[in-house]
């Protein structure tokens, strides 16, 4: 369900959240529809031998966590997706459930823009993703 949380109704330090578990079938669909092929992503016999020691996740596949976010929960619906950071703080395997936060820390009012602190963490607390988004609200 996406929700339409209206600008004047948030406030700096309003969070949303979601987890989720990163699957083989989340990976794939992604390489499919992205066109990243990497085989550090899709061949385990590459990725076995690669700093990492087996498959990871595209990166991008977890900031889309913070993107979904965004659209359907903080703001939600009507928001513009303007700008976003981001850092690559460690790896994401298949099997990891990782939770994505943003967190309003600023309100821009003359222009119904937001600034969100964004972050991804795995299931061990591990920061994976670090960044901010600017979006803007449309009532």
């Amino acid at each position: 369900m996406v929700q339409d949380v209206k600008f004047a109704d948030i406030q700096v330090g309003d969070k949303a959240s979601m987890a989720k578990t990163v699957s083989e079938y989340d990976v794939y669909t992604f390489a499919g529809l992205s066109g990243d092929f990497n085989p550090v992503h899709i061949n385990a016999e590459f990725a076995k031998n690669t700093m990492f020691k087996g498959r990871i996740a595209h990166g991008m596949l977890s900031a889309g966590f913070i993107s979904a976010l965004l659209g359907t929960t903080l703001p939600g619906a009507n928001t513009i997706y303007l700008a976003q950071e981001l850092a690559f703080k460690a790896p994401v395997k298949i099997g990891d459930t990782v939770t994505a936060t943003v967190e309003v820390i600023e309100k821009i009012e003359a222009k119904n823009r937001l600034i969100f602190k964004t972050t991804v963490i795995n299931q061990e607390g591990t920061l994976v993703i670090d960044g901010k988004a600017t979006v803007m609200k449309k009532d």
